[in-house]
């Protein structure tokens, strides 16, 4: 399984959200290629990387931090936040970018993410955030009415390779993951999933590797020293 230390962006710094809530946010560093090249010299081979300010905005606010470790890092980037048309998804994959997630756009947007996979295929991978099994859009902002599960089944069946499933709930708590949503999106055939939110213990990477879950975040329990990034990268490792 694959493990995706996380990054998320605000005015250029390294922080995490609280369930999502910009107001409850602690900053962990001003330096994200530094916070990176970290995670790269402990044995990290992905990434995943937000900007924050860029989906709340609808527009990339931090590219250049995450261009730089895109084109300088040997490692699969994955980012997200603001990119919500394709002159977006071309520079970050002229960038280095090994794929990129399309959020609200998908929910407001379904053409332009079936027009995208046609285009970039296996490069586009949609965000899903949910909150009480419902979709929820604008940099979390907006809860939608839109089944989380049946939009992930959706996604799949328009030709989405990826999803970046997120329990709203969970994210930043170190209360652990919903692994209950995970074995759920486990069955939708022919979808990787990313499990993203509240992952906090070794154990958990272990249960969603071993129900065929594509890959993880870790995010709040590293940097709060909940997790190591080490123990992390050893649980998602095959038996």
């Amino acid at each position: 399984m694959k493990l995706f230390p996380a990054i998320d962006l605000r005015d250029g710094k390294v922080v995490r959200l609280t369930e999502g809530d910009y107001d409850r946010m602690t900053v962990y560093g001003d330096d994200p290629f530094a916070t990176a090249r970290s995670f790269r010299e402990t044995g990290a081979e992905c990434i995943h990387m937000v900007d924050l300010d860029g989906a709340l905005k609808g527009t990339p606010v931090n590219f250049r931090f995450i261009s730089r470790v895109a084109s300088e890092l040997d490692m699969l980037l994955e980012v997200g936040g603001g990119i919500r048309d394709e002159r977006r998804i071309e520079e970050y994959i002229g960038a280095g970018a090994g794929r990129v997630i399309l959020g609200t756009v998908a929910v407001e947007n379904p053409e332009f993410v079936i027009s995208a996979v046609r285009r970039f295929g296996d490069k586009i991978a949609v965000g899903v955030d949910a909150k009480d099994g419902k979709v929820a859009i604008h940099g979390w902002k907006t809860l939608t009415d839109k089944d989380a599960y049946a939009f992930c089944a959706q996604l799949r069946n328009a030709g989405v390779d990826c999803v970046i499933f997120t329990d709203i709930s969970r994210d930043g708590t170190l209360g652990g993951t919903n692994i209950d949503a995970y074995e759920k999106l486990s069955r939708i055939d022919g979808l990787k999933i990313v499990a993203s939110g509240g992952i906090t213990r070794a154990d958990e990477i272990v249960t969603l590797r071993k129900m065929g879950i594509y890959g993880a975040i870790l995010g709040k329990a590293m940097y709060a020293g909940a997790l190591t990034l080490a123990d992390a990268l050893a649980a998602a490792k095959e038996d």
